[in-house]
């Protein structure tokens, strides 16, 4: 039997939401082993002079515990 833990991750991207989801994945990894997946909680959009400049993503990340 495994047991999973889960993690509250925010990540932003001038990009896109997919980079934005790409990026905080990419540094939950570097930090938590075995990151089993994730899942969207909020998108936000950051709007300066009628254009989109910012996109985040708040995602709960789960990662198995070694026993």
């Amino acid at each position: 039997m495994s047991i999973a833990k889960v993690t509250e991750v925010t990540a932003s991207s001038t990009v896109s939401f997919e980079d934005a989801l790409k990026r905080g994945i990419a540094r939950a990894d570097k930090t938590l082993n075995n990151v089993a997946g994730a899942w969207v909680q909020e998108q936000k959009v950051v709007v300066k002079g009628g254009e989109i400049v910012e996109y985040r993503v708040n995602m709960k990340v789960s990662f198995v515990l070694e026993d």
